[in-house]
Parts: C-alpha cells; structure tokens; sequence
C-alpha cells in the first residue's frame, strides 16, 4: 500500500501533466482555427485610378515593322579618267559643291603634248588633202582634152579619198587627245556634298582610281525587306513613321516602288522608300519604325498590361470584384498618347483592365477599393504588327 506521501506527490504530478496537456491542445486548437480562418480569406488589395484602364474600341492603324539604313538616292564616286599625278584637291569631307564643279586636277603635261602632236597630224593630213585634190583636179581637166586615161584620174581620185580619210582619222586622234587634257580637270556630276576623300594631292593615280564621293541628301530613300504575304498589304503611296536610332525625332517616310521580284533563297520583297532630306538625316543612318497598311477598329490594352511570366500572355482583369486573369493572344500593335497599346480579342469593351503600375495580383485577388478608371480615348497611330 502506498504511503501517504508519495500518494500525495503522485497526484500532484497527475494534476500537472492534465495542465499541460490541457494548455497544449488548447494552443493547438487555436493555431488551427487561426489557419482554418486564413485558409478561408482570400488575398485583397487597394488599387487607385492609375492602377486601372478601361478596354475601349478604338481606331488604329495596322503596320508593318520595317527597319534598314538610309541611303542617297542620287550619289557619284568621281574616278580619274586619266592616269597621272594630282596636283589639286581642294574639296574635303563635307564641304557643299555643285554640278560641274572642278574638284580634283591631274597633272596634264603629257596630255597636252599630246595634243599637240594630234594637231600637227591633222594639218599634216589636211595638207595632203589639199594636194590631192588639185592633182585630181587637174586630171580630171586633162582627161576631158583626152591627153590622159580615164585610169590615171581613177587614181587620182583614189589618192584623194586615202588623203580625206587619213585627215579624218588625224581629227579623231586630235579628239581623243583633246578630250584627255579636259579629262585631266575631276568635276562634281551633281550636287552635293563631298562624304568620302581617298587619295591626297602628289599622289599618282591610275586610270578609275577613286577620288572622292559626292552624296546629294536632298532625297533619301530606305529599302525595307518585307516577307512575301506582308509584302501584299503594301501599296504604291502608303506612309510608314521612322525613328532615328538613339533619337525620337521622327520622320516621315512614303513608298515609291516595289521590286516586282522576290529575293533569291529569302524569298523577302523589297521595298522602297523615298524619305524628303532633313538638315538632320545623313546617309547610312539607321531607321526603324513601322509601315501603315490599313485602319483598323480594334479594343485595345496597354501593352505592358500583358504579362509573360507564364506559359501563354495574360492580362489581369477586375470581374466582380476580383481580379481574373485572361490569356490573350498577341495582336496589333500601337501607340496612344505616346503610349504602347495592343489589340486583343480576348478582352470585350469595357472591361476593367490592370495597368503595369499595379504590377503583378494573384488570380482571385479581391479588390478591396476602387474609384473611377479613365478609358482611353483618340486614334492610335501606326504601330507593329508581331
């Protein structure tokens, strides 16, 4: 039988394991129910009027992607004509020159001796014209008194036509000649500005070695390469909108031809675009932009409001009161108020639709306070088509 004491001190231990016992379920219990009552709360946020846009059916133009380097339309290497020493180049990168400008000079010492030479075999040439003439002459006078043959005037009338010939062939070579002593003097096809100098004056030249480059900036032109079924949207007369590469100024571009050809292994189009010169353009800067074919209605989105941190683009919506994610399928794209919107057919008019400023929501997400969105109004100009 066990003593009082220890009775006393076994109870004691049994009254003290039941508290613990009692206290631990009791904080169990309650950390569960805390989790039952989140478990049940869906996540909530506060958005404001930048945080939401309205879908609205809009106006906007269908474009065409096109990028490529500006080129001159008109432009001229001047070459030497005459191999030689140059004596003379003024004109450097960027100085202003005019058709038929001289820019460039060879030396012509030996061309003009040349000359001289050819004009000394001409008159050495007219000389025996003039003597052949009067010796047929004379036969011929002699032949009609019968004191020669009809023979011997033939001859004669050989001897003038070997003269005239040899005195023709003595002012084409004195033309030739004539022509290398002006070759000698390099001046501007057209006009323009100098962009390339590649030779410096002493240097001796060969006939067709290049001299300098003379651009004409009043009219440039892009070719634009475009595929085969985007090429048929394309016509004579439409605008395309530029952008200088590292600038927003824009530029205004239209398109004068399209090869009728398709592009060896490619099988791309091209296509051409005049571009009126600016103070600001020079050949072979870069432009890209995009190339309007058609207007088109269309609801629109902004363009950072779809996301791609999933398998397929979605845009966060706001549905009775929560926020529901919608997959979207990349279509047109534009600008508004120079902002990038795109056109969806997965989102109706009207539809309240997050913007990036509220980033990224849970599907499901409730929204706890909502004022009023602003729709976006006006015409969205050309934008890219994907």
């Amino acid at each position: 039988m066990m003593a009082p004491k220890n009775l006393l001190l076994a109870l004691i231990g049994l009254a003290v394991l039941a508290g613990s016992i009692y206290q631990f379920g009791g904080f169990k219990n309650r950390k569960a129910d805390g989790i039952e009552i989140k478990s049940n709360m869906p996540p909530s946020i506060e958005l404001t009027d930048s945080d939401v846009i309205v879908a609205q059916r809009i106006s906007m133009t269908q474009g065409l992607p096109i990028s490529g380097t500006l080129k001159a339309v008109r432009s001229a290497m001047v070459k030497a004509r005459v191999a030689g020493e140059l004596i003379a180049l003024e004109a450097r990168e960027g100085d202003a020159v005019r058709a038929g400008q001289v820019i460039a000079k060879v030396d012509a010492t030996e061309y003009l001796a040349k000359q001289r030479q050819a004009q000394q075999q001409a008159e050495a040439a007219r000389a025996q014209v003039e003597v052949a003439q009067r010796q047929y002459d004379n036969n011929n006078a002699l032949v009609n008194q019968g004191f020669i043959s009809k023979t011997a005037l033939e001859i004669s009338m050989a001897n003038l036509n070997g003269a005239k010939a040899t005195y023709q062939a003595a002012l084409s070579a004195l033309d030739v000649a004539s022509k290398a002593v002006e070759d000698c003097n390099l001046k501007a096809p057209l006009s323009g500005f100098i962009s390339q100098r590649l030779v410096q004056v002493g240097e001796r030249v060969s006939i067709d070695a290049r001299i300098v480059e003379v651009v004409d900036l009043s009219q440039l032109e892009l070719e634009a390469t475009l595929t085969s079924a985007d090429a048929m949207n394309v016509k004579l007369g439409q605008f395309a909108k530029l952008f200088i590469e590292g600038s927003l100024q824009e530029v205004t571009a239209k398109v004068l031809r399209i090869n009728p050809s398709t592009q060896i292994g490619s099988r791309s189009v091209l296509v051409y675009l005049g571009v009126q010169g600016q103070p600001s353009l020079r050949q072979g800067v870069f432009v890209q932009g995009s190339l309007g074919t058609q207007k088109v209605q269309a609801v629109v989105v902004p363009l950072e409001s779809v996301r791609s941190d999933q398998s397929e683009p979605y845009v966060q919506t706001i549905q009775d009161g929560k926020v529901v994610h919608v997959k979207v399928s990349i279509g047109i794209k534009g600008e508004l108020e120079g902002k990038a919107m795109m056109a969806t057919q997965e989102i109706p008019e009207g539809m309240k639709v997050l913007t990036p400023s509220a980033g990224a929501v849970r599907d499901g997400t409730l929204v706890k306070a909502l004022n009023g969105t602003k729709a976006p109004t006006g015409t969205v100009s050309p934008g890219t088509k994907p």
